[in-house]
């Protein structure tokens, strides 16, 4: 059978005139979510505004050390001019920290939130990304000046150059005469019969517990019990403190100056020492007057006395030859073992050079051998068991850290701000508090930051 065409005018005859007055399950649900949802969007906006809450309008989380604020948007987000700024201004973070500038020549200084980002959960705000150093170190330039650092450097296991204190022709500047292989050879003799030295024997940290060996235990001013801190967060326990003659030598390394003393000379300047040298022997002849009778010897014999009668002195020449005998012990034998000693001709007693023992090698970095315990310190000072020689600078050199500070998710952190800081904290200012507890608001002129009360 055929089936009839249809035309426009038959079609239209089907639309339902009437549609849109008859009510469907589908446009009422429609309209009640239409016009639900912004209502209850509204309300719940309301109710955070009502307790004045702005975490709702948060793009994330903060930081631990901000987390106070995290309800108080506009201790950081500050109205300026009547404005609400969506970014902060070093002001607002200035309230609080004082963040000294990098050096006096760089060429532009970055705004804080440039480097520390905030919202983006519980991180340290410290650890930078090092974008936010390359963009200056990459291609490194300074104002007025010319620079005295590597001038291209992306990352520290790319183009980062040897640590200057390891390079080709330095050497150590100390002047005090010390043999590493010597002193860690097996049965050294020491103050009580053979000894085997370790390296914490003489290298330690300031804050150190362990009780010295070789030497006297130091007195640390104002020290507390041993909990009072994690020790990775106590300083005191980064750096090495330098060695110490009466803690490290004394018991080994006397300074006795005669037979007839059991007591050493003091460790101090040729002054000190001559003064005490002479006081002890004035003491003593004024107390042993019969040993003002003397009686020559050979010196290449000295059991064998010259045939001639004894000699009577007085008591200042019996301390004068004594003092003299003495300090020639100590100033060409006993001291010139380890220091380096001049005689002037023009001087009645001798020069001795300044140890300079360097306390610090690394001058623009930081490092905390607190947190490397875990390893042996002959991993990364490895020449320091063969070592003879003063000159020898027995650090690590930049392969030895890449060994584990490298990329990846299994290395130690590599990024810049691990071993580097921005801050030149020595030129640091105290913060003046604008925050209470209570919720106070402080008043501010037009155009600074106008603060909601709190404390970090």
């Amino acid at each position: 059978m055929r089936r009839a065409k249809l035309t426009t005018k038959k079609l239209a005859q089907r639309i339902d005139l009437n549609y849109f007055k008859r009510s469907h399950p589908f446009r009422r649900s429609r309209f009640i979510l239409s016009v639900g949802v912004p209502l209850l969007a509204l309300i719940w906006l309301g109710w955070f505004a009502i307790n004045r809450n702005n975490r709702v309008y948060s793009s994330g989380k903060m930081s631990a050390s901000h987390a106070v604020l995290t309800e108080r948007c506009s201790s950081c987000h500050v109205k300026e001019v009547g404005v609400f700024s969506s970014k902060t201004s070093d002001g607002a973070c200035q309230t609080c920290h004082d963040g000294p500038i990098h050096h006096a020549n760089q060429v532009f200084t970055p705004n804080c939130a440039t480097c520390h980002r905030e919202h983006r959960g519980a991180v340290r705000l410290a650890a930078t990304s090092d974008a936010s150093c390359t963009q200056c170190h990459a291609n490194l330039h300074a104002t007025g000046t010319v620079t005295h650092y590597a001038r291209n450097i992306d990352g520290f296991n790319s183009s980062h150059p040897e640590f200057a204190a390891v390079r080709a022709g330095n050497i150590d500047p100390g002047t005090i005469k010390f043999n590493h292989r010597v002193h860690l050879k097996t049965n050294l003799a020491g103050p009580n019969g053979p000894v085997q030295l370790a390296c914490g024997d003489c290298h330690r940290s300031p804050d150190s517990n362990e009780p010295v060996r070789f030497g006297s235990q130091p007195a640390r001013a104002g020290s507390v019990a041993p909990e009072r801190e994690p020790p990775s967060m106590n300083p005191e326990r980064a750096y090495m403190a330098p060695v110490s003659y009466a803690q490290h030598c004394m018991a080994c390394h006397g300074l006795q100056f005669d037979k007839r003393f059991s007591e050493s000379a003091p460790h101090d300047t040729p002054e000190v020492v001559h003064a005490f040298v002479v006081e002890r022997f004035q003491r003593y002849i004024a107390a042993h007057p019969a040993e003002l009778r003397v009686t020559n010897s050979d010196p290449n014999l000295p059991q064998k006395p010259f045939p001639v009668s004894p000699r009577v002195l007085t008591p200042p020449q019996w301390v004068s030859e004594r003092v003299a005998e003495s300090e020639q012990l100590l100033w060409r034998k006993t001291c010139m073992q380890c220091h380096a000693i001049s005689f002037p001709a023009s001087q009645p007693l001798p020069v001795v050079a300044k140890s300079n023992i360097t306390v610090r090698w690394f001058q623009h970095a930081v490092f905390n051998h607190d947190k490397h315990r875990l390893l042996k310190c002959e991993d990364c000072h490895t020449a320091a068991r063969t070592s003879q020689e003063t000159s020898d600078i027995l650090l690590p050199g930049i392969k030895t850290c890449e060994q584990c500070h490298h990329s990846g998710s299994e290395a130690a952190e590599a990024r810049c701000f691990e071993c580097h800081i921005y801050h030149d904290w020595r030129k640091e200012k105290p913060a003046q508090g604008n925050f209470g507890i209570f919720g106070q608001k402080r008043a501010d002129s037009v155009g600074k930051p106008a603060l909601n009360s709190t404390m970090e």
